[in-house]
């Protein structure tokens, strides 16, 4: 979920959607999300996605994973409204529900969940520790917690890199360790605490999609937005490059559970 400001509006959805998938705000499509949820079974199961964004994901946990509701959440009107839109165009309006949200608290009861997910949302929420307590807030006792996320290797101050990665993004991210991950999730009452690095498949993920940017496509994608915008897209692909060749940038899946009493 967004902090603040309108990031992404018609346009970037659509170049998004371009290079990673109708539906989809974030690299991967359905096969890292079949890897995030590896091993657990969502069926007749009520699910939470954090950030849902244009939608492709929300709809899949329905239709693909037999969920029995999916509740969507984003900060952002656009994200929200193609959400809704992927939802219908997919069959599955009605166990799907998008909800356009303030940043804060989850505004949900207690134990209202048996799966909470997360798709590279939450680096937009800086305070782990309150995100952590929230997701377990919500979570039915014996369910599951199960995100990507992208992390930065330390915590402190970032390289001069990764400074300037972040400054080409413009975006607020809250970028934290594994480490500090799992002290908030452990420090919540998680058990079962599960990190898995991701970085060596998204960096040559990410130098793929830099050669697509810069490539043959070029012109196609500079259509659905503008040169300018494409410009400033291949930059922040460029800059990303050695911070994921560092290891500095290191996305994860996360996994965690709240324990029966």
């Amino acid at each position: 979920m967004s902090g603040g400001g309108l990031h992404y509006d018609r346009p970037v959805i659509t170049f998004l959607e371009a290079v990673w998938g109708e539906g989809f705000l974030s690299p991967g499509g359905p096969d890292e999300v079949a890897r995030v949820l590896q091993g657990l079974d969502l069926r007749g199961k009520r699910v939470l996605d954090i950030g849902c964004g244009a939608g492709g994901i929300t709809a899949l946990l329905a239709y693909g994973y037999g969920a029995s509701e999916v509740v969507g959440i984003d900060v952002e009107a656009p994200v929200c409204a193609a959400a809704e839109a992927f939802a219908r165009r997919k069959g599955v309006s009605e166990r799907v529900v998008i909800r356009q949200v303030e940043p804060g608290p989850l505004p949900f009861p207690d134990r209202s969940f048996d799966i909470v997910f997360s798709k590279d949302s939450i680096v937009h929420i800086a305070d782990k520790e309150a995100l952590a307590a929230e997701v377990f807030r919500v979570l039915r006792p014996g369910g599951w917690f199960a995100a990507s996320d992208w992390l930065t290797s330390h915590d402190g101050e970032p390289s001069a890199e990764m400074r300037h990665y972040l400054a080409c993004e413009d975006l607020d991210f809250g970028m934290a360790s594994p480490a500090r991950y799992a002290r908030a999730l452990a420090a919540a009452g998680f058990v079962d605490v599960v990190l898995t690095d991701r970085n060596p498949w998204y960096r040559e993920e990410a130098a793929r999609e830099l050669a697509r940017l810069t490539g043959p496509e070029r012109a196609e994608f500079e259509r659905l937005t503008s040169a300018e915008d494409i410009a400033r897209q291949i930059r922040t692909w460029e800059a990303m490059q050695p911070v994921l060749a560092s290891g500095e940038h290191c996305p994860h899946h996360l996994r965690a559970r709240r324990p029966r009493p």
